[in-house]
């Protein structure tokens, strides 16, 4: 069995978008990380389609996609419509794919439009020379802030998720990986946590405590030191995960 939603404006090419789910596997060029899912680029007319393959969840999650929760593909298509409805950067959403058995819920792909972008969040937490810092980060920082003022809480907001590139008069910033999101009014608390995976560099959050101060009105020490305490609270937690994985690994072999 399969659900397939192909958004309208879309809907001319739904015979090649068939053809590049059933020849996933074999064609198309890889890209970005495939260790948790796998990313291939299709070329069509004159764009190229990115399509993300989720992989097979684990049995529990086999039975609970089929029956109970929508599936990561059907998610992230919906959300990114819902981002595009609410004014907010990402990549045009196509379509989404899903393949079951009759009690089991089996592979599943989202399609959207490729971005191509000058650099993500990531780079600079690692290159504090890269041109434009300071004016790119407080960019996304105010970016940021229109998320939490339009009722947008990504929970996925981590280094790799946002894509920025250049445009005359400024930056643009587009979400990607999308399957995690909730859309609700959200506390003061709850926007300065939702920075708590951006980074580990105390400089990095008090450049965006700094932005999100002017633009929110709010208090820059307040800011600063919830942000900064929601990011070491992140990272302790982190680092327990990454010790008890070891220490799992370790018993196994």
């Amino acid at each position: 069995m399969k659900t397939i939603r192909v958004r309208a404006e879309y809907k001319a090419f739904q015979e090649k978008l068939d053809y590049f789910i059933q020849n996933f596997e074999t064609e198309g060029t890889p890209f970005g990380n495939q260790k948790r899912n796998a990313l291939r680029l299709f070329k069509l007319n004159d764009f190229e389609v990115n399509i993300k393959s989720f992989k097979i969840p684990n049995l529990v999650n086999q039975i609970a996609y089929n029956f109970f929760r929508k599936s990561k593909a059907q998610r992230s298509y919906e959300y990114g419509l819902e981002l595009k409805k609410r004014g907010i950067g990402t990549p045009e959403p196509i379509a989404f794919y899903e393949f079951k058995t009759l009690l089991l819920f089996k592979k599943s792909y989202y399609l959207s439009e490729q971005v191509d972008c000058d650099l993500t969040y990531r780079e600079l937490t690692h290159d504090f020379n890269y041109p434009d810092y300071d004016t790119i980060l407080r960019a996304f920082t105010r970016f940021t802030y229109q998320l939490h003022e339009k009722g947008i809480k990504f929970l996925d907001h981590s280094p790799g998720n946002t894509l920025i590139k250049k445009v005359d008069d400024g930056y643009q910033f587009f979400l990607v990986d999308l399957n995690r999101m909730e859309f609700k009014h959200m506390s003061f608390e709850d926007r300065i946590k939702n920075f708590d995976r951006l980074t580990i560099h105390k400089s990095m959050v008090e450049v965006m405590s700094d932005e999100y101060a002017k633009v929110s009105g709010e208090d820059y020490n307040k800011i600063v030191t919830l942000m900064w305490d929601a990011t070491e609270a992140f990272q302790a937690k982190h680092h327990r995960k990454q010790r008890i994985k070891k220490r799992l690994r370790f018993w196994r072999r």
